[in-house]
């Protein structure tokens, strides 16, 4: 992890807690956040949670239910820099983030990222909205 997404790492964990001492929601503190730190909904969702991308590579093999998880540090970073760069996270991908973030699938992409996906995918990935 660079130095800077470090930084900002810590600044989110440090203002996550205060948030949720105060009764903000995950999502509530996630916006508050994005105004500070202008990175995609599912990095920001990350850095809600505090976690490095190896805690969340963790998270994911272990609720995968089909033992299978082949998310790596290089993926789970590509998936975070998309639509600008990297690749599109597959909808069961962020099925799973969602599920270690706490929050619905369709939060960790914009709207009109979520219009990319094909009919089947964007039904599963509403079907857990919040």
């Amino acid at each position: 992890m660079s130095g800077t997404g470090y930084q900002a790492l810590l600044d989110c964990r440090r203002r996550s807690r205060l948030l949720r001492g105060h009764g903000f929601t995950v999502d509530q503190i996630a916006v508050i956040l994005s105004l500070d730190h202008p990175a995609s909904p599912l990095r920001l969702y990350r850095y809600v949670a505090g976690l490095t991308a190896g805690q969340v590579i963790a998270a994911y093999a272990a609720l995968d239910p089909t033992n299978t998880a082949t998310l790596r540090e290089a993926r789970l970073y590509d998936y975070e820099n998309w639509p600008k760069a990297g690749r599109r996270p597959p909808a069961h991908a962020l099925i799973l983030l969602a599920a270690i973030y706490g929050t619905a699938p369709v939060r960790l992409i914009s709207s009109e990222t979520l219009g990319t996906y094909p009919p089947p995918s964007q039904r599963l990935l509403l079907r857990g909205q919040r």
